[in-house]
């Protein structure tokens, strides 16, 4: 058969297109660019090289950690509703296949170690606002079999088309990364002596760090229009050199490199902008606070230490013997004169500090605690006369309503997450995958998982063409609650259930009805168990009745008495 050859869609000519592209890109984001690198400053309390400004001065620094303590409690909220995926169906036939995907889905995320990738991106969130996940197929996983692959992105080394507020909605995406030439010359030999540099070297990539042995390698991801349906496609190239192109690539040319069409990038952004897709943070907002807490902490600290260390006027005519009197190991001190020594020394009063600066000072701490939404009870503390754990975990939820927003924009950008999964698996998962399912009581089953049921395929009746079909999965996600209070007020919320006898059959329509008023987590589940003990009573009823029917046929053709042993046994159980 006679091998098709296909001539390259992307050349050299259009990597060097890309990187005008990219350097018009980064001379855009460059104002976002500095506020990141400003506000990792803060973070690590190295914030007076922004405060002072590159001038030197012997003043106290204090950097107090107000602003890192409420990020940090942040930080925690999030880390206690960790997120679980379920997948439901759209049609009952895909009903299976979303029972195990809500099996395998978890999995994946282990195996991609998905709790640090998660903690690490909240960082990014609260740090600078805007936390990035990236979400590739990589075929050097498994021995070459490939699977997913879910990283932290540096949103420094991430780039877009300026103006827009959906990254789906820029025509090209570039992400950058630089890495070691040696590396770089091994998997790509031809890049031997090639790796000069190139228009990009002087860009400060990752946050500012540059190295002559490193080269900046771009990752380009960019849409196109196909046959009518919007394609995504790849190219990697470094100084100028094309390494990969999608396009290129037969296998990819008419398909595009994912065929969900969508940039493997998912942002989850805490305060939104109007004009990009990135927002701002914790640290934009509370930096002035905080920059004052510290100034009036310099201003009592420098008071404090000229109070400490006393200063003198000494006469240039004086008769006092400085040496001697400045030596505190010294018992006498030397003078001349018969004036007396109080008329050639005096010492120089320092003000103390006035306590409205301490008010203040208060004043801007409890500022940057409301600003934040970071109040005592949020950390466990409590006022006078609050000492009930029930009147304390009431004013925690009260003042929890910034941390649950802050988790439904993280689960929103969780679900988009999970379905770029999915849709990886739908085009990937050729060969069957082999899973180890945990259940309840620990319980482990192993299961094989291919993309066989779930990718589009042809469907019909009666020998009629009906099209293609793919099922569509729909995802909800609930949270790994690990608070002891919340695990508390369920546990208390099950026990007062089973005293008002909400678990009696008997009781199951009085028991729906209170609960469908309800709200709490779980309810949906509750409801179900209650229902399914109504109906097991009803069925064990139904049975009695029949059993005691034909006890009763026997017991008048044979003149026993089983009806009567029947009813006792049912009595006493």
């Amino acid at each position: 058969m006679e091998e098709i050859l296909f001539e390259p869609v992307i050349t050299v000519e259009d990597v060097r297109k890309a990187e005008e592209v990219l350097i018009e890109y980064r001379s855009e984001k460059a104002e976002l660019d500095n506020r990141l690198i400003a506000n990792e400053k803060w973070y690590r309390l190295r914030h007076w090289e922004e405060m002072r400004q590159g001038k030197k001065q012997s003043d106290p620094e204090p950097a107090s950690a107000w602003l890192l303590n409420c990020i940090a409690n942040k930080h925690a909220d999030a880390m206690d509703n960790f997120p679980k995926p379920y997948v439901l169906p759209r049609e009952e036939s895909d009903t299976e296949d979303a029972q195990m995907l809500s099996d395998i889905l978890p999995v994946i995320l282990e195996q991609n170690e998905y709790e640090q990738v998660y903690s690490d991106v909240w960082w990014s969130k609260l740090k600078g606002g805007t936390g990035v996940t990236g979400v590739f197929w990589n075929s050097s996983k498994h021995g070459g079999l490939g699977d997913v692959d879910i990283r932290k992105i540096d949103l420094m080394n991430l780039y877009w088309e300026p103006g827009i507020t959906d990254i789906q909605s820029s025509r090209n995406v570039f992400y950058v990364k630089s890495v070691e030439n040696d590396v770089l010359t091994d998997i790509w030999p031809f890049l031997n002596g090639k790796l000069t540099g190139g228009r990009l070297a002087d860009a400060e990539y990752e946050a500012g760090r540059k190295s002559t042995e490193k080269s900046v390698v771009v990752d380009w991801y960019y849409k196109k229009r196909i046959n009518g349906c919007e394609r995504v496609h790849f190219v990697k190239f470094v100084c100028g050199q094309l390494l990969y192109a999608s396009e290129n690539d037969p296998k990819y040319r008419l398909r595009g490199y994912y065929d969900h069409g969508q940039y493997p990038f998912v942002f989850d952004v805490q305060f939104v902008e109007a004009d990009s897709p990135a927002g701002f943070g914790y640290i934009d907002v509370c930096k002035q606070p905080q920059m004052y807490i510290d100034r009036l902490n310099q201003v009592i600290l420098k008071s404090a230490m000229l109070s400490a260390s006393p200063r003198f006027f000494i006469r240039s005519d004086g008769a006092i013997n400085e040496q001697e009197y400045a030596d505190w190991s010294r018992d006498f001190v030397h003078y001349q004169g018969g004036s007396s020594p109080q008329d050639s020394i005096k010492q120089i009063d320092v003000r103390g500090v006035d306590g409205s600066l301490l008010s203040i000072l208060k004043g801007k701490i409890d500022e940057l605690k409301e600003t934040s939404g970071n109040r005592d009870f949020s950390q466990g503390a409590s006022s006078a006369g609050v000492t009930a754990a029930s009147a304390i975990m009431a004013l925690q939820d009260a003042g929890g309503k910034l941390a649950r927003d802050m988790l439904k924009s993280s689960y929103r950008a969780f679900t988009r997450m999970c379905n770029l999964i999915i849709e990886l698996i739908r085009q990937f998962y050729d060969e069957p995958r082999c899973f180890r399912i945990t259940g309840d009581g620990n319980a482990r089953r192993f299961v094989r998982f291919s993309n066989a049921r779930i990718r589009m395929h042809a469907q019909g009746e009666f020998g009629v063409d009906m099209g293609l079909r793919a099922p569509v999965f729909d995802i909800r996600v609930r949270a790994q609650r690990s608070q002891p209070m919340l695990l508390l007020k369920k546990n208390e919320l099950a026990k007062e259930f089973y005293q008002l006898g909400f678990f009696r059959p008997e009781n199951a329509q009085q028991a729906l009805i209170c609960m469908e008023m309800m709200e709490f987590e779980g309810k949906e589940e509750m409801k179900e168990q209650i229902s399914k003990i109504a109906r097991e009573h009803q069925e064990s009823i139904g049975m009695q009745e029949s059993m005691m029917k034909m006890a009763r046929i026997l017991d008048a053709q044979n003149g026993t008495d089983i009806a009567n042993g029947l009813q006792a046994a049912f009595e006493i159980g």
